[in-house]
């Protein structure tokens, strides 16, 4: 196993990256936070910038103005770098499928590592999809 890999399975440090969200998501991401769910009890930190994060977590629609940044978000993150969509929106376009300003899913633009579905997905799913991206590299 890669050693890069092997020390995400110890500390994941998280950019978070809102597009036009409505606040749902990232409203339960602070609710998984708290000492109630405590996802830093997995070394899980939110990090300020991408240059240190290993994991860009998206939530929200991805607008056409949001692709661009989230393209070059991804670009400036260090290698490998995991991407987790969360919520419907991110996940599928979810009710703006239609929308004249939807870009695409997050996996249209950049490879997603995780998927969290749900409007909005619950701090436990949260936490099973951040357990079950750490058992997907370390093969278990």
């Amino acid at each position: 196993m890669n050693i890069k890999l092997k020390s995400l399975t110890k500390s994941l440090w998280v950019f978070h990256f809102a597009s036009a969200p409505c606040n749902n998501c990232d409203i339960e991401i602070l609710d998984a936070l708290t000492p109630k769910y405590d996802l830093e009890r997995f070394g899980i930190l939110l990090v300020g910038s991408i240059r240190h994060a290993d994991v860009l977590l998206v939530t929200g629609m991805i607008t056409h103005k949001g692709a661009e940044r989230l393209k070059r978000l991804y670009e400036q993150a260090p290698k490998p770098c995991l991407v987790v969509a969360v919520g419907s929106c991110a996940c599928s376009k979810s009710i703006f499928k239609d929308s004249y300003n939807a870009a695409g899913p997050v996996d249209g633009i950049v490879p997603v590592s995780a998927y969290i579905p749900g409007c909005p997905p619950k701090p436990e799913a949260m936490i099973m999809g951040v357990v079950k991206l750490v058992k997907s590299l370390t093969g278990k």
